[in-house]
């Protein structure tokens, strides 16, 4: 089986590895990566720009594989949340036709994040490099 992901990112690229490793059907899948254009910012706002972002990878990414598979992450708008966004991640799953969707647990970050994110129209990775929480540059490879 041949597994194709619409993403060079590195922390993606092994998410998707450990996961199809809890599969038997999937175990020995061949994983090919693609840089591909999710045609939504850089950092997504809201849920809606986050899962077209996911569909759009993995539609892009289909070609020559059984399955591709597009993540996104981005923010959902919670009024009730101190910051009024929450940080989730899209996975789209595509088979040619269909496409499925799964949602990883949500979480708030710090408020000073958001405000750089929104003042400063960065991406996550960028905001939590600049600010000083993470120097990982492995984050912010698409």
């Amino acid at each position: 089986m041949k597994l194709n992901i619409g993403s060079k990112n590195i922390v993606k690229i092994e998410a998707l590895r450990k996961t199809i490793k809890n599969y038997e059907f999937l175990s020995s899948a061949e994983i090919i990566t693609k840089e591909v254009n999710s045609d939504v910012k850089d950092q997504p706002m809201t849920i809606d720009e986050t899962v077209n972002g996911a569909i759009n990878r993995a539609k892009a990414s289909y070609n020559n594989c059984d399955y591709s598979i597009g993540i996104e992450s981005g923010f959902m708008k919670v009024k009730s949340a101190r910051t009024n966004h929450l940080e989730v991640t899209v996975c789209a799953i595509y088979n040619g036709t269909d496409t499925s969707l799964g949602f990883s647990p949500s979480f708030e970050c710090p408020p000073k994040v958001i405000r750089n994110i929104i003042d400063n129209n960065q991406d996550l990775t960028q905001t939590c490099n600049s600010v000083g929480l993470t120097s990982d540059s492995k984050l912010e490879q698409g």
